[in-house]
């Protein structure tokens, strides 16, 4: 049984190692959530439905052709009461018209000819288009911007894994080299216990840093809309010099927003529902045509041919004129009035929101860029921090305590220089999109 359960292991194992490994740069990741996040799927959709509600309303003004068949069974056939002469004349006042089977088959068409407010949605019908279209172009760059910011936060977990194993390993160097010192009795137990606290803290860091790198890598992968379980490796590489020259124009063009233009076009939009609504006061004119057959029969036999069917048709035209309706159509034009003034009250607090937000992002970057100098220095001189103490300890001139210091302050200092790292990027990314520079 052990050994079953071992090989199927070893086999788990082994289809775990030659799962192929995905290698995505940061376009390849945008290009493939583009196609795969749920967010953007649904967009796309809406973009159909939009598709499909405009062919609804084309198809309105297409000829309307319709079927219609009936059979009818009176099994108390229709009394008819005459006038009083006839009692007079014939003994009786009533009697039966008509057969006790009666069928009717037919078809009918309507045309529409005239009808203003379907020439209002025809007009807007292209602009409903053109807004799910703009929407779904929205939806893309939100997961764009999305995607960007768990890719390089996968590539800064990553990076701070790496210096985190780094100083495990120059760690448990030291830890041993003062093992020794020790257990030679050339140092106190307190300085090995020093180092080893140290090395402790180190590896727990290490434990939660490998976690985070998972987690990192686990939210790239649902922000792209990829299965959880695909294993990736990202091939782009931080580089430090995006960062730099980077131009900060004064303010940020309003016109070049996704949502700017969404809003100009709702607004095109809704001054066409207010032609719609304006347009129900005009007529509207209809051509109908009807060609069908009666059959009467006493007996059921509907569909013999040896009695006749008797055929009608007709043509002709439906003028509808609007002449009262309560004030319906009034009271819609005001509304619809009164919502093109909320789209102008939007339009203007979508302008300063822009605004804000560019200001927000261009501050950020800037106290984000000097923040990061800042840490940078302040991390190389805890480097060289680490490497003089470890030079005297080594030649005999420094303590154990010193190395002990110098390490927790290199990791402090490694630690805010990736959360500023990290922070620095992310503010470029909100920067890029404040100023409508991502496109999609």
């Amino acid at each position: 049984m052990k050994l079953k359960l071992t090989i199927t292991l070893l086999l788990f194992s082994a289809v775990l190692n030659a799962q192929e490994v995905t290698k995505l740069t940061l376009a390849q990741a945008i290009e493939f959530a583009l196609q795969n996040n749920t967010n953007v799927k649904t967009s796309k959709a809406d973009e159909e439905i939009a598709q499909q509600k405009v062919n609804e309303l084309i198809g309105f003004g297409t000829p309307q052709i319709n079927g219609e068949a009936t059979l009818n069974d009176f099994v108390k056939i229709p009394v008819t009461v005459l006038p009083a002469d006839f009692e007079e004349s014939f003994g009786s006042r009533t009697v039966q018209f008509g057969t006790q089977y009666t069928a009717t088959a037919g078809i009918s068409a309507t045309q529409l000819l005239f009808d203003g407010s379907y020439i209002a949605g025809l007009q807007a019908s292209n602009t409903f288009q053109d807004l799910s279209i703009k929407k779904t172009s929205q939806t893309k760059i939100e997961t764009a911007v999305a995607v960007g910011k768990a890719y390089y936060g996968v590539l800064v977990s990553i990076e701070r894994l790496t210096l985190v194993n780094k100083n495990v390993e120059r760690l448990n160097k030291l830890r041993d080299d003062i093992k020794v010192t020790y257990e030679t009795g050339l140092a106190e137990k307190l300085d090995f216990d020093r180092v080893d606290l140290t090395y402790n803290n180190m590896k727990v860091q290490q434990i939660n840093t490998e976690r985070m790198v998972q987690n990192s890598f686990m939210l790239l992968k649902f922000q792209m809309g990829m299965a959880l379980q695909t294993r990736i490796e990202l091939t782009d590489k931080l580089d430090l010099s995006k960062l730099e020259n980077i131009a900060l124009p004064d303010s940020a063009d309003v016109t070049k927003r996704i949502e700017y233009s969404i809003l100009q076009t709702s607004r095109r939009l809704q001054e066409l529902d207010l032609k719609r609504y304006k347009s129900a006061y005009y007529p509207s004119l209809f051509a109908f045509g009807n060609l069908s057959a009666n059959a009467y029969r006493d007996e059921f036999n509907i569909l013999s041919t040896e009695q006749p069917w008797y055929p009608t048709a007709v043509i002709g035209l439906t003028l509808k004129v609007p002449i009262w309706d309560g004030l319906q159509r009034s009271s819609r034009i005001k509304q619809s009035k009164m919502e093109l003034q909320k789209v102008d009250y939007a339009k203007e607090n979508l302008e300063h929101a822009i605004d804000l937000e560019y200001f927000n992002a261009k501050t950020n970057l800037e106290n984000n860029l000097a923040l990061l100098e800042t840490i940078k220095k302040n991390r190389d001189i805890a480097n060289e921090i680490v490497r003089a103490s470890k030079i005297k300890y080594d030649n005999g001139i420094g303590s154990s305590l010193d190395v002990v210091d110098a390490e927790s302050s290199l990791k402090e200092a490694d630690t805010n220089y990736f959360a500023a790292l990290y922070a620095a990027i992310i503010s470029k990314i909100d920067l890029e999109k404040a100023l409508g520079n991502l496109t999609y």
